[in-house]
């Protein structure tokens, strides 16, 4: 079922990692470096991927390297999106992949392309293909970002602010399908591609989507899905019954699953984007969550939810 487990979520962007209380990226590190750690006692066999870089910087890489991080993961992930908030054209997709090898031997996986239909639908299905060509046969996995469109009535998680405009809202028009499930030209631009790109998708907690979602990305053919479980979430009640939920329904691909944001009460200030109190209990949720869902199932729910709590 797990195929990977990334480690956090775009650590060098501040919509989810808070750079005030963390300049140089050093609680980052320890918490990474521990969640790695924590990952491979559980199950050598699973990859374990460095949270998507955006923007994609060969000097975050060289920083965390630094310190010892590159030595607890398998995979350096990157994220870009340059016809909607990056500073570069998409054609420059592969001299970013090269920058990011130029400082680390690891493989890199692009674990979020996007474009968004903003602008114009015909763009985003445009820019489907695009990045398809541009990227298949660069790096050995690919994720588009995203299946669905965000709700309108959703918050998007970013530093972005609704009076900022367009930089706000091209978050809610990321999909292959618009927010009500029907598709846009960008489905039919990505179905060719289905087998050698995956998909990113995010499910909120207890989310409507699921269902269809699965039966969506069966009819296209993907086969690698990326997803998220929340250490935030693992505190709501029923937690457990949630994420069981998921992951059954996700049991037919292969999954990468990311581990990020910060439940309040354990930040060092009460936001998803804070550094914890205690590293160790990150990786102890980490360990719980590869441990339920990354080999055999715990039978004892409420032991799985003291050993992710």
């Amino acid at each position: 079922m797990i195929e990977a487990a990334k480690i956090w979520n775009e650590p060098n962007n501040k919509s989810h990692w808070d750079p005030n209380l963390d300049p140089e990226w050093d609680l980052f590190a320890r918490m990474t470096v521990l969640a790695g750690q924590a990952i491979r006692a559980e199950n050598s066999t699973i990859t374990r991927v460095l949270g998507g870089m955006s923007p994609i910087d060969p000097s975050f890489v060289r920083r965390l390297d630094e310190r010892g991080v590159l030595d607890e993961v398998d995979v350096v992930a990157v994220h870009g999106f340059p016809l909607d908030w990056n500073l570069w054209q998409i054609h420059e997709w592969p001299n970013k992949i090269d920058e990011i090898r130029a400082v680390t031997t690891k493989p890199i996986w692009v674990t979020e392309a996007g474009v968004s239909s903003f602008g114009a639908e015909e763009v985003q299905a445009w820019g489907v293909k695009r990045t398809a060509e541009l990227l298949i046969g660069k790096v050995p996995r690919i994720h588009w970002y995203s299946l669905y469109d965000l709700p309108s009535h959703w918050e998007a998680t970013t530093r972005h602010k609704e009076a900022e405009g367009s930089s706000y809202y091209r978050h809610f028009h990321m999909g292959l399908l618009r927010a009500d499930g029907t598709p846009k030209p960008a489905l039919e631009a990505f179905a060719p591609y289905a087998g050698q790109m995956g998909i990113c998708q995010w499910f909120h907690f207890e989310d409507h989507r699921l269902d269809d979602a699965v039966a969506w990305l069966k009819r296209l053919g993907v086969r690698h899905l990326r997803t998220g479980l929340s250490w935030a979430d693992s505190f709501r009640p029923n937690a457990l019954d949630w994420f069981d939920r998921q992951m059954e329904a996700l049991a037919d691909f292969e999954v990468t699953v990311t581990f990020c944001f910060t439940p309040e009460h354990r930040g060092v200030e009460p936001h998803h984007t804070s550094p914890p109190q205690v590293a160790e209990e990150f990786a102890e949720f980490c360990a719980a969550m590869i441990r339920r869902y990354g080999t055999t199932r715990t039978a004892d729910p409420a032991a799985a939810m003291a050993a992710v709590g």
